[in-house]
């Protein structure tokens, strides 16, 4: 059974009006894991289907109303369409009275991070020096932050798992 955890950044809140700079997908299975990251004019509907192939569940935190209704607006794809279910974390820490963003979650499950101070307006600022100054440094510390977002979700998923089942 394959999952993938799914987290993207983007140069802003609206689909509208601005693009999508970085889609993190965390596969897992039984037997290995593996990061992909299309960065860029590599994000297309074609990529994103080859990355999700094979694909059961999607997770996320907060995709139902952010993540892949944006990736539908920018791409026309539907990653409902490509995978058997997905599951919005967000909704599962409500229901155990987490409320917040990822990172706020994660400091009150213990779910550390080696970048810390980085959030959604962090990432477009280093999107944009990457862009307009060439600053590899930027993108890269984009990439380890988008990496650490989907990587923690799976980490998420398994510490709701556990208390579910107490």
């Amino acid at each position: 059974m394959q999952d993938a955890y799914i987290d993207i950044e983007t140069t802003g809140l609206s689909s509208m009006s601005c693009s999508i700079t970085v889609v993190g997908i965390y596969r897992v299975d039984q037997a290995e894991s593996q990061l992909v990251q299309l960065v860029g004019n590599n994000i297309t509907r074609a990529s994103i289907e080859q990355a999700v192939c094979g694909v059961d569940t999607i997770y996320t935190y907060n995709g139902q109303r952010f993540d892949l209704p944006f990736i539908y607006d920018a791409l026309g794809l539907d990653l409902n369409q490509h995978c058997r279910s997905h599951r919005d974390l967000m909704f599962d820490c409500w229901r155990h009275n987490l409320y917040g963003g990822l990172k706020k979650v994660e400091v009150k499950l213990g779910i550390s991070r080696q970048i810390e101070g980085i959030g959604g307006w962090e990432a477009v600022l280093l999107w944009r020096r990457y862009q307009q100054y060439g600053d590899t440094q930027a993108l890269d510390t984009l990439l380890k932050y988008n990496a650490e977002d989907v990587m923690n979700l799976k980490i998420l998923k398994e510490k709701l798992d556990s208390i579910n089942r107490v």
